[in-house]
């Protein structure tokens, strides 16, 4: 996987904290959804995700580890 290459949500985090909806809804918003990769930060993929919400791509990012995005389109 490359930048600009689109992948793919597969799944959220296992990790997310349970008590903070703002968060989860965010990261379930995105599943099964296709985004393009902005960057690499310390291992994790970063997307930019406001498009999924209504709103410009990078009014929200997530970053996600490798295993939970699939590549697309490269």
């Amino acid at each position: 996987m490359n930048i600009g290459d689109k992948v793919r949500v597969l799944r959220t985090p296992a990790d997310l904290p349970k008590d903070n909806k703002q968060l989860t809804t965010l990261f379930r918003g995105c599943v099964g959804k296709t985004f393009p990769i902005v960057k690499f930060d310390d291992g994790l993929v970063e997307l930019h995700v406001g498009e999924a919400f209504g709103k410009p791509a990078e009014y929200h990012q997530i970053w996600l580890e490798p295993s939970l995005v699939s590549l697309v389109e490269a």
